[in-house]
């Protein structure tokens, strides 16, 4: 891929190191961290690695909530040109230890008891044989003060107070804008994820060009960090935060009540999050106007019952924006233009926050470069780009096009303005009787439907053809399959009504840093099954 990033580009660190000392960047619980504390404790933390032996080029795993300490691990990280991976809290033995394994880790930084999850049972678990590049493990605890017992047998355990209080904290930056700083796992369901790697240069410059395009750096802003920071989303929020120079309120997790009750009582003007994370603070406040110091919520769809979140907000008082990200490109790629109506505001994409981003869409089949309102795959350009697949080099070619741009796999069509919306991952669009279709088309006519509370449909072969199946949750009682067909049918163009309906009682999920997903995937496989039976 074409490398944007050059030695003179901003190091990851001057985000600290070029804000006012004595500013506060971060409110966590009832302390207050200054951007001169930052510096000086991830100071500290990497003259602690480097008296481990931690280096460039090294894989230091960091399974924690939010903290602050979590920051500065990955300021420390870029300082010795070690790259941190990030481990979402809420996986088990069997991700833990592939990750950490395959990303060839060193050292693996955890909080053993938070909020009674017990990571030191998980990572007991693990067979020792699947570990075996790993030379320290980093326990942290809000006091200090936990026990630094055994959790693997050969590698020692030590406090993060112990990496923190380094007596030696003049160890030379050696980090550069073309050092790779971070690794973010892809949320593959059916094959081991792919390890995005990005470098100093791409994260510095995008946490600007996204604290330019969500107006961060108007006096007053204060975010909530209630995103995981262990995800691109939280984490390229965050980032843009310090670049903006604007406080962040950081919540370890997230709790709807408590997050309603600060955005009040504090006058919190951003936020991000998933349709599910609204909708519950929705539901924590009882006033008309639930937010009145909110001036911005980006969010994502997730929750296909909550299609109507963005009207929801707004008669709530509360402008929500559709956004595009990934792990391949960070989050906040792409932002939907606040002035918009609703209509547009919910839809996926945006314009791009970079000036130099591209974007264009193609024709899977014929590969033609398509028009606006045709969909096809989605490739972009810009900035904020990968630097590699990690260890994986052919992952890495395959995912650019000759002259640079990212395949995204994901559907999406241009509008006139030069925006670009997406509608679905290319894995779940079908093609039924020659035809492009997006399950969601399909998906929508179903939700209306009074016995249907919500629904999700798939292609597989049926009599040897593609067809449409639909998956559905019942409303109340029983859901009548060939009425709902008929509905379908009285709606749809004949080859998008669904073949079959089969009632669940709950679809298949995935955890991902940044919430709950559905798993397509499991659903194919499963109407398969049912087909057959």
């Amino acid at each position: 891929m074409p490398d944007l990033m050059t030695d003179s580009s901003p190091r990851l660190d001057a985000l600290l190191s070029s804000a006012p000392a004595a500013q506060t960047a971060i409110y966590y619980g009832p302390r207050a961290c200054s951007y001169g504390e930052l510096l000086a404790e991830s100071e500290r933390v990497a003259a602690g690695l480097k008296a481990r032996g931690l280096g460039e080029g090294d894989r230091i795993a960091v399974w924690l909530p939010n903290i602050p300490a979590w920051l500065c691990l990955m300021f420390a990280c870029a300082r010795l040109g070690a790259i941190l991976v990030s481990v979402n809290t809420r996986f088990r033995a069997h991700e833990v230890a592939d990750i950490v394994a395959r990303s060839g880790c060193r050292m693996l930084v955890l909080w053993p008891d938070f909020k009674a999850i017990d990571f030191a049972g998980i990572l007991r678990a693990i067979a020792p044989a699947a570990l075996q590049g790993l030379e320290h493990v980093i326990v942290y605890d809000e006091v200090d003060e936990c026990a630094a017992s055994p959790l693997i047998p050969g590698v020692p355990v030590s406090n993060y107070a112990a990496l923190r209080d380094s007596p030696d904290h003049a160890a030379p930056s050696v980090g550069s804008a073309t050092h790779r700083c971070v690794i973010f796992t892809t949320s593959g369901t059916t094959k081991a994820p792919k390890f995005v790697c990005h470098v100093q240069g791409t994260v510095a410059r995008h946490a600007h060009d996204v604290a330019q395009a969500l107006g961060m750096t108007r006096r007053g802003t204060k975010l909530l960090q209630a995103l995981p920071l262990c995800g691109v989303f939280g984490y390229t929020q965050a980032l843009a935060a310090l670049a903006a120079r604007a406080p962040m309120i950081m919540l370890p997790v997230f709790d709807a009540a408590l997050a309603a009750r600060l955005i009040r009582e504090l006058g919190i003007t951003h936020m991000n999050g998933v349709d599910d994370m609204m909708a519950s603070m929705l539901a924590a406040v009882d006033d008309e106007n639930a937010f009145p110091t909110l001036e911005h919520f980006g969010y994502a769809l997730f929750n296909p019952a909550l299609e109507d979140i963005v009207e929801r907000a707004q008669a709530r008082g509360v402008t929500l924006r559709g956004l595009y990200g990934m792990s391949e490109c960070h989050a906040f790629y792409a932002l939907q233009p606040i002035n918009l109506p609703a209509s547009e505001r919910r839809k996926g994409g945006g314009r791009p926050v970079a000036l130099e981003a591209r974007v264009r869409v193609r024709d899977p089949d014929t590969g033609a470069v398509l028009e606006p309102g045709v969909a096809g795959e989605l490739e972009i350009s810009g900035p904020s780009l990968l630097h590699e697949y990690f260890g994986d080099a052919a992952a890495t070619a395959a995912a650019f096009t000759s002259d640079g741009f990212l395949r995204t796999g994901d559907l999406a069509y241009l509008e006139a303005d030069g925006r670009f919306c997406y509608v679905a991952r290319m894995g779940d669009v079908m093609r039924l009787a020659g035809f492009l279709t997006s399950p969601l088309e399909i998906e929508a006519v179903l939700d209306e439907h009074p016995s249907i509370h919500s629904s999700q449909v798939v292609a597989v072969e049926i009599d040897g053809v593609p067809a449409a199946v639909a998956f559905v949750l019942a409303a109340d009682g029983a859901v009548d399959a060939e009425l709902v067909i008929d509905f379908c049918r009285a709606r749809l163009a004949n080859y998008k009504v669904p073949r079959r309906v089969f009632t669940l009682a709950a679809f298949p999920t995935t955890l991902s840093a940044n919430g709950t997903k559905i798993q397509k995937s499991r659903l194919r496989v499963l109407a398969q099954e049912m087909i057959q039976e």
